[in-house]
């Protein structure tokens, strides 16, 4: 698997400086904004302070509040379970989602990935949640009744995207459209990534029903593509939506989506100066503290979840809304793997789970920002 080698630092160390973030840990960013950081209106915040809210979890993948900002919905990747988690880390399994497979004895590490809860969701006139998974056939965006209790009434909406054992994508999110968003991977089958036809490689938008939402830039469910592996999906403040993207062995990426641009894999990998490519706001030395795994915004601040580089990375959007200040690190090496990772309705705190520590030995953590 691309990215297996680790850049291990001192658990429990403080934040980086923003030079030593850009510098030390070998996280890049484009030659044009390498060296400037936000001005005009702050991007505010920092986090303050981290504890444990949830435990007895095994990888979970994603994470999406219910509309009463009450609790959360949690998919673990390995078991194919769903948690009902509430605001102070109790916890109660609400179901699984069928067909879901994933196995470590054969590398088959799809299971089941993102969960979106309706915006309308009120556990009675609109019960619906979504969830992707990898079957022993296919990547699929399904969606099931969720009534506050239980999970009921499984049903497939998007069928047909190319599985394999990585490659996956996975994050699935509404927008403020309301609007399904769907984060899908090559599964290792590059050429898929630049064809518009295929479902792979793409930042998809959908209805509830999986047809292509209106105003899609090709009249197909495609909204972005050139995309390798992406995993995170977030909005700022303007409705601007930002996704990270695992890369093979040289760079990944923060890239700031918009409709309809080719985000050049396989022809680029970080920035190129290829024509019709659009290069990424940042990016990442895999080895040097990046994998990004998901992001979430608070304050207008971009929050990344790390798996080899097992910290949380904080990058400012700034003031003209197009690009981004100097990267800061959090929490390195002090709780492995970190993946799942969703920002708390109504506060300025982040939820974030870590991964692959073993069965029942991963933990949900809250933390918070000032």
């Amino acid at each position: 698997m691309a990215h297996s080698a680790l850049h291990r630092v001192r658990p429990g160390m403080a934040a980086l400086t923003a030079v030593a973030a850009v510098t030390t840990l070998g996280v890049s960013v484009p030659p044009a904004t390498a060296a400037h950081a936000p001005s005009g209106p702050r991007a505010g915040g920092t986090p303050s302070g981290i504890s444990k809210l949830s435990g007895e979890l095994t990888t979970p993948w994603g994470i999406s509040f219910l509309r009463d900002r009450k609790a959360a919905l949690v998919t673990e990747r390995d078991t194919a379970v769903v948690w009902k988690v509430a605001l102070d880390g109790a916890k109660k399994k609400v179901g699984t989602v069928p067909n879901a497979v994933w196995s470590q004895q054969t590398q088959d590490k799809g299971g089941l990935l993102g969960v979106a809860t309706s915006p309308t969701w009120n556990g009675t006139t609109d019960k619906d949640v979504f969830f992707m998974e990898t079957t022993a056939k296919d990547n699929r965006v399904v969606r099931m009744k969720f009534d506050g209790t239980r999970l009921s009434n499984y049903t497939p909406v998007l069928t047909g995207i190319v599985r394999d054992t990585q490659h996956n994508g996975g994050q699935i999110a509404f927008g403020p459209d309301g609007y399904l968003y769907v984060a899908t991977g090559d599964a290792q089958k590059s050429r898929l990534a630049q064809d518009k036809k295929s479902l792979n490689g793409k930042i998809l938008r959908i209805t509830k029903n999986g047809a292509a939402a209106p105003g899609n830039p090709f009249g197909t469910r495609v909204y972005s593509y050139g995309h390798r592996n992406p995993q995170g999906l977030a909005w700022d403040r303007a409705g601007r939506l930002w996704s990270t993207e695992i890369g093979l062995e040289t760079w990944d990426e923060l890239n700031l989506v918009k409709p309809g641009r080719n985000y050049g894999w396989p022809t680029c990998e970080g920035s190129c100066r290829a024509a019709g490519m659009t290069n990424p706001r940042m990016v990442w030395d895999p080895d040097k503290g990046g994998v990004p795994a998901q992001i979430a915004i608070v304050n207008n601040v971009i929050y990344a979840s790390t798996l080899s580089g097992r910290r949380l990375w904080r990058v400012p959007i700034d003031s003209t809304g197009q690009d981004v200040g100097r990267a800061t690190a959090y929490y390195n090496g002090a709780y492995g793997r970190l993946r799942a990772l969703a920002k708390v309705p109504g506060a300025d705190q982040l939820w974030l789970g870590t991964s692959d520590c073993g069965i029942d030995k991963d933990l949900l953590l809250k933390v918070t920002i000032k």
